[in-house]
């Protein structure tokens, strides 16, 4: 970093990281990240959500992190949480298959089913 422009380039790319991770009103993309998750691969699953929403240029997604949501068997696991729906939990993730929850479910407002809860019991 040489110029007060490079400085000025890597702040805002560090706040429109961190703009991700904040409360709004919009959809919110919530990762288990308590030691049971992070075992089973939560972080990449998160920094997947994290690359995939700030490449699309969403800015009414947030994505945030919470301790065990309570079935490790099924970990990693997120909660998507729409305005007016009801919540959604995807199940054994893994970061192949964040970009199409992204495009499918919070993009277009269609469930992927076969990453839900139901579909792997």
């Amino acid at each position: 970093m040489k110029t007060l422009e490079e400085l000025k380039a890597i702040r805002d790319r560090a706040r429109d990281s961190v703009d991700l991770r904040r409360d709004n009103a919009g959809t919110r993309i919530v990762v288990g990240m308590a030691t049971c998750g992070i075992a089973a691969g939560a972080r990449p699953v998160m920094l997947a959500f994290v690359e995939e929403i700030a490449r699309r240029g969403l800015k009414d997604v947030t994505v945030s992190q919470t301790g065990c949501i309570g079935m490790c068997r099924l970990e990693p696991m997120v909660e998507v949480y729409a305005p007016d729906k009801e919540k959604v939990t995807y199940v054994k993730l893994n970061p192949d298959m964040v970009g199409r929850i992204v495009a499918e479910h919070i993009v277009n407002g269609n469930i992927v089913s076969d990453y839900t809860i139901g579909a792997a019991e």
